[in-house]
Parts: structure tokens; sequence; C-alpha cells
């Protein structure tokens, strides 16, 4: 009997550590191997042949169906530039001017990975729809209370962390050449309630 169950703790044991790292690394799969740039991270194989099952397992729970590099980037924040966890009590200021790429957007995520529901159905700031300062610079914020412009929602009740995701279609060479050194927006906490 003795042998029987030292052959079932070793499965359940193989189980629960390799399912649980197999977890764990999934739900940081995306960010694992990244590139940072302030509070921005990716990874240069999203999207490609060159990504890894972890890496592929985490494209897969956050929901990026990711492009390659050469067509977009994605970068998440999932904290402000200090480095302090993104929470929904929390109102933030994302400041920048227009990364280089054709088109760019900037969404916020839920810790489900889900778009924020909000009532006024704005779910994403991009450079089409975003307003900018005489210097070409912008402000958009992010938090429960809706702006006139420039806002991005973040969770309602509890609070709770999020994410931000910035999209960068067809980037310049300059940013597939060095995701870390590409100019990225300052993500500034104004105030929590």
């Amino acid at each position: 009997m003795r042998p029987l169950f030292r052959v079932f703790a070793v499965i359940l044991f193989s189980l629960v550590v390799g399912g649980g790292s197999a977890w764990w690394m999934a739900q940081r799969g995306f960010r694992n191997g990244g590139v940072q740039s302030g509070p921005w991270t990716t990874n240069e194989h999203i999207g490609s042949k060159a990504a890894g099952l972890y890496l592929r397992a985490g494209v897969a729970v956050a929901g990026l169906l990711a492009l390659n590099k050469s067509e977009t980037v994605y970068y998440t924040a999932m904290t402000d530039s200090d480095g302090t966890p993104l929470r929904s009590n929390c109102a933030y200021t994302i400041e920048g001017s227009d990364p280089p790429a054709r088109w760019w957007s900037i969404t916020a995520y839920g810790a489900d990975h889900y778009l924020i529901p909000n009532e006024q159905k704005r779910y994403a700031a991009g450079k089409t729809n975003v307003e900018r300062g005489a210097d070409g610079r912008f402000v958009i914020r992010a938090g429960g209370s809706p702006t006139a412009h420039n806002w991005v929602a973040t969770p309602a009740g509890e609070p709770v962390n999020f994410s931000l995701t910035l999209r960068l279609y067809n980037p310049a060479d300059t940013v597939t050449a060095d995701l870390a050194a590409t100019a990225l927006p300052h993500i500034r906490k104004e105030s929590c309630r």
C-alpha cells in the first residue's frame, strides 16, 4: 500500500506544482522576459513564431489577439510612473505626445482583462479622438468620474487593480528596433478617494 501511496503523492504534488506554476506563468506570460519603458511593459515576441508557450498562454488569458510587432506593438501598464499599482479608486493623468506609429490607442481593462463598462460607452482614447494642446501634447484622464474629453473609464465600485494597454499600430521602425527607447506617455496619480 505504501508504494501506491507514494506514487499517488508524487502525481498529486506534480499536478499541484505544475498546474500552479503554469497558471501563474500564464497570468504573467505576456510580461515575462519583457521590455520595460517607464510603467509600460511589452514583449518583442508577442504575436510572433518565437513566442514561447507561457507567452502564448499569457496572450490568450489577456485576450490580446496579438499581431506581430511589425504590425502592432502592445504596451501594458499595471502601475503608474512611480511604480504604484493602478487602482480604481484613484484618478490618473496620462500625459505625452503622439507615439511614432500610424495610429495608437490607450484602453483601460479590469482585472478580468475585459473592457470596463461605463454609461458613456467610452473605452479608449486614441490618435484620432484625443484633444491636444498647442504644443501637440495630450492629457488623458483615467478615473471613475467622466470628463468632457480625453477620458477613459476605470472600474466603479470597490477598489480593484486595473491595467492600461497602449497599442501602436504600424509602428515606426525606430519603435520595433528598440522597444525600450520609445518615448511613451507618463502616468501620474492625481488623487484617491
